[in-house]
């Protein structure tokens, strides 16, 4: 099992702008320096009136696919 770290915050009006195309990608850059690319889609439960904003760790299996997602703080 691989975790990420990464910050992220994306204004309601950009990340309404992700969530409504299909099969987006939000590129991040994780705490250890690594490039991240993850669906719009598994951000939704975070999306509230001020965007998605918060400390988010990203945890994969050892195959790199995905495990879960988490707001560690907003």
């Amino acid at each position: 099992m691989k975790s990420y770290h990464f910050r992220i915050n994306i204004s309601y009006q950009e990340f309404e702008k992700l969530y409504r195309t299909p099969n987006v990608a939000v590129k991040v850059r994780s705490d250890q320096g690594a490039m991240i690319q993850l669906p719009a889609m598994r951000f939704v439960p975070f999306f509230t009136q001020l965007g998605v904003r918060g400390y988010f760790e990203l945890q994969l299996n050892d195959e790199n696919k995905f495990q879960h997602l988490v707001c560690l703080h907003a």
